[in-house]
């Protein structure tokens, strides 16, 4: 089954067919059966009673710390090395991040107004929608494209779920800001219509308009081939002994890897490279001798990299990127990454359902990204699926 597939509802909406179960009347175990059916055996095993326990705890901290208004406010800022720089020293309604922990609801099938956390999804969905300004860009309190990109990713989501044409129109106007802000190179920056690329921010615009794409907005080809052929020309390749970048008092090969931008000797990391092998799939091209050799990289990195960075704002962006791309990459990579990172969010969570943030926009942020990493076996989003 693929995220191509949909139903339809009462109201001819089209909707997606994972959550066709959540929709039927049927007893306990044959929603059970049904569930095991659409993951597959191999999924099914990774999902376990402290999988599912973490999860609800997780979602109850976010449900229990959103204002009322919808949002979760936390830091709004931006890398600075290996930093954080806020803009304000106080957390503001955070549009980003507020996306991220909807999408989290979203992974585990909780919709707008329907079950447990369903007002809670209702009003993060009308924030987000307040927060479309008339050019398009979904912003709040200086946010930049980063929030833009998930906040479309969720609107894309959850289109089809909800019978709204307002979410219809702002999420065209979302991507069309997305397309015509893609630069010469192929990739986006920090804002609009910036003449420069990064990987970090253009795998958020990727995968936003693969979302939407796969919804019925309309995506030129041309806009995901650019962006495409831009992460192509950033990759590092296995046999270039020539590029080593010096970092966390390490230098090192780098074959296989993913540069931060398309200039020799930027940063090549952990997660710039699940971000590119993530792209690379987004934009349609599931095997090539640099997706393969990006793996291997991934695969050297991986223990190393959540070490030196747990608990950072790295550490979850890193693996929201690394848990798409071993999971479309399927096993026997994705069993063996799955269980470990497991293990280690399992053992991160705190006792109030929350995962710490050492630097960056603080335990919401975690908290969704940790979640949403924790539910991709479930496989109720349709952008996460195969």
């Amino acid at each position: 089954m693929t995220f191509r597939t949909r139903v339809r509802s009462a109201a001819g909406r089209a909707l997606p067919a994972l959550f066709l179960p959540l929709l039927l009347s049927a007893p306990s175990a044959g929603l059970a059966a049904q569930e095991v059916l659409r993951r597959g055996a191999s999924n099914d095993q990774l999902i376990d009673e402290p999988l599912r326990a973490a999860v609800k705890r997780g979602l109850d901290w976010l449900q229990q710390n959103q204002n009322r208004d919808g949002y979760w406010a936390e830091l709004v800022g931006y890398k600075l090395n290996t930093d954080y720089e806020t803009l304000e020293p106080n957390p503001l309604p955070h549009v980003g991040v507020t996306s991220l922990a909807l999408m989290s609801f979203l992974a585990g099938g909780h919709l707008p107004n329907r079950g447990e956390y369903g007002t809670c999804v209702r009003a993060g969905l009308d924030f987000v929608l307040t927060c479309s300004q008339d050019d398009g860009q979904i912003t709040a309190n200086g946010t930049r494209m980063y929030s833009h990109a998930f906040a479309t990713l969720f609107l894309a989501e959850i289109y089809g779920m909800v019978d709204e044409p307002e979410v219809k129109r702002r999420l065209q106007r979302a991507v069309d800001l997305i397309v015509d802000s893609q630069n010469a190179e192929g990739g986006w920056r920090y804002r609009p219509f910036a003449r420069e690329s990064d990987m970090s921010i253009t795998v958020c615009q990727v995968l936003a308009l693969r979302s939407a794409r796969n919804v019925g907005i309309h995506v030129p080809i041309t806009t995901i081939k650019n962006a495409q052929s831009y992460v192509y020309r950033s990759a590092v390749r296995s046999n270039d002994r020539t590029y080593n970048f010096y970092s966390r008092g390490r230098l090192g090969d780098e074959g296989g890897s993913f540069r931060y931008q398309n200039r020799d000797q930027t940063r090549a990391t952990f997660p710039l490279t699940a971000a590119g092998v993530t792209t690379l799939y987004a934009a349609g091209e599931y095997d090539s001798p640099i997706i393969r050799d990006a793996l291997d990289y991934l695969d050297r990195r991986c223990e190393s990299f959540s070490n030196d960075w747990e608990r950072h704002y790295f550490f979850y962006y890193g693996h929201y990127y690394a848990v798409q791309a071993y999971y479309i990459t399927g096993d026997p990579k994705w069993t063996k990454y799955f269980r470990s990172i497991k293990a280690r969010l399992l053992r991160l969570q705190r006792p109030d359902g929350s995962w710490p943030c050492r630097a960056g926009p603080g335990p919401a942020f975690a908290t969704a990204v940790a979640t949403l990493i924790l539910q991709i076996p479930l496989q109720y989003l349709p952008i996460f699926q195969r």
